[in-house]
Order: structure tokens, then sequence, then C-alpha cells
């Protein structure tokens, strides 16, 4: 048996005690990782049995691959896969660009009050529930006194009860959510700006690049690091869509076009207590949002050349 590299392992136990602090402040994330997202893994195998809270997980009984093969066959299913895709795809599309913009647009602003107030408008949204932020979508849009149907009403239109219109849920879920997330997400654009040498800057102003050009052939090449990082991870997420939100904003007249796998395995499983059923439907939507994420760091690395991993 091979011994174990004594350099080595000095030189580990020489980094760990140089970093001791920030290992300290990593404690915390490494414990969250471990109860809420390694330790729930156990009770997946809850999807190939037909669980019981009397007989435990492991005293019930096993039934192999029965609530996939049912699933699979439910009449819901296609129905559920696109929309969950169509949702996901969607806020990708039109909601990727738009802190990247904004975190540019920004970082022009000389005037420096104008540039904080923007700010603090555009995290606003960060710091509040999806509870507050569904119940003021709610208000916007009411058919009576929404702020929306008064405008539509002042100008002419008639008024409109967009949240039972099976073709208006869509465009008001991915706007709420590039609102409700473009003002934190531009801070990681903003850090990485602030993180390109500033000469590349001067040169160009030396040579009378306009600020157009400058952003152009500088500032968007500089961001392409950390905007393929982020496209990753938004591509992997991108059929992980939480089911608060919809189950708020959603009814049974938009059915059809809201319902999707996590609002699916809240109602199966918490509402009508098949565990069992409920765990295979959020395996399978766990297993394609695996393969979308190891399909998108895969094209980004034959593409840009860097990945994840």
């Amino acid at each position: 048996m091979k011994k174990p590299n004594k350099g080595r392992l000095n030189e580990t136990l020489k980094h760990i005690r140089r970093d001791r602090e920030l290992l300290l402040l990593f404690i915390p994330c490494i414990l969250f990782y471990i109860i809420f997202r390694y330790g729930p893994l156990y009770g997946l195998i809850i999807a190939f049995k037909d669980y019981s809270v009397f007989s435990g997980v492991m005293g019930s009984d096993w039934v192999g691959l029965k609530h996939f093969v049912k699933f699979f066959s439910n009449q819901d299913f296609w129905m559920l896969f696109r929309n969950t895709l169509l949702l996901g795809f969607y806020t990708l599309i039109f909601g990727f660009p738009f802190p990247i913009l904004l975190a540019i647009l920004l970082n022009e602003v000389r005037t420096k009050w104008f540039k904080k107030s923007v700010q603090t408008l555009s995290y606003l949204p960060a710091f509040l529930s999806v509870v507050i932020i569904s119940s003021m979508i709610i208000d916007f849009l009411s058919p009576t006194n929404g702020l929306l149907n008064q405008l539509l009403s002042a100008f002419g239109f008639e008024k409109k009860y967009f949240l039972v219109d099976p073709g208006w849920f869509r465009p008001i879920y991915v706007i709420s959510e590039i609102w409700g997330t473009i003002g934190y997400e531009s801070i990681i654009y903003l850090a990485a700006i602030a993180g390109i040498n500033p000469t590349l800057y001067e040169a160009a102003r030396v040579d009378g690049a306009s600020r157009f050009h400058m952003i152009r052939h500088i500032t968007i090449p500089g961001l392409m690091p950390t905007m393929l990082i982020m496209f990753i991870l938004k591509t992997g997420s991108m059929i992980r869509i939480g089911y608060e939100k919809v189950l708020l904003l959603y009814n049974p007249m938009t059915y059809n076009v809201a319902d999707v796998f996590s609002t699916y395995v809240y109602r199966k499983g918490l509402l009508e207590s098949n565990y069992s059923y409920a765990a295979a439907v959020g395996m399978f939507e766990a297993l394609v949002a695996m393969t979308m994420l190891l399909g998108a760091n895969a094209i980004s690395r034959k593409i840009g050349g860097k990945g994840l991993w």
C-alpha cells in the first residue's frame, strides 16, 4: 500500500492553518448543504416503494418503477413537461440579458445619486417574499382597481382580467421573474466589470474610442466568462421552477398553461399524501435538470473553452 506523500500533506496542513478563518466561515455553508441538500437524498428511495407513514421508509414495500411508469403514462405528463419547459425557457431567454444590460448601463452612469437610486429600486424586490410579490401582481392586475386596468380604462380600452386568461399567464410570470431578479443578479456583473483592467479603457479613450465601442470591445468580452457561468447555472435550474409563485398566481382557468412539475408534486405529495408518487415525479424533474446542466456545461466548453468544470 502506498504511503501518502508527506510533502503534499504538509502543504495541505499549511494551507489549512493559513486559511483557517476563511474555512471556519465556510462551515455554515457546508452544514447547510449536508443537512438540507444531501441529507434528504436518503428519502428518495420512497420513489421505489409504496411508502406508508406507519411502516417507515425502510419498512415499506418495494415496488420498483411502478410510480415512474404511472407518471409517464398519465395524461398530464406531457402537459406538465411542456408547461415547465416553456416557462423555464422563456424566463431564461428573456430574463438572462436584462441583468447584464442593467449592469452595463449602471457602470456608464456618472451621476452618483441617480445610479444609487436605480440600484436601490432594482434590488428592492429581492428583499420581498414571494407572497408579497405575488400579492402586488394580483393587485396591479385586478380587473376592478388594478393599476394596469385603470390605465387601460383611462386610454379608452376595455378592462381585462389578466390572471384568468391562459394567454397572459406566461408573460406575467416571466415579467415578474425579471422584475424580481434583475437587481441582485446585476450585482454579479457589476463585480465582474469592476475586475476589468481600467488601463484598457484608458488606452481605448486615448485612441478615440466612443463609450459604445468600449462597451462592445472591452466590457462585453470582459463579462463573457461570468456570462457563460451564469448561463450554465440558469440552464441547469431552468426546469426547476419553484411552486410558490405559480401556486399563488394560477387558478383552474389557467391550469393547462400554468401547472408545472413542482405544483403537481405539491398537490400529490402534500394535499393527497401520495408521497411515493410525488417523490418519483420530483426525482424525474431533478434528473432532467441535471441532464440539462451537464449538456449546457459541455456545450459551453466546446464553444467557449470554459465551463463550471
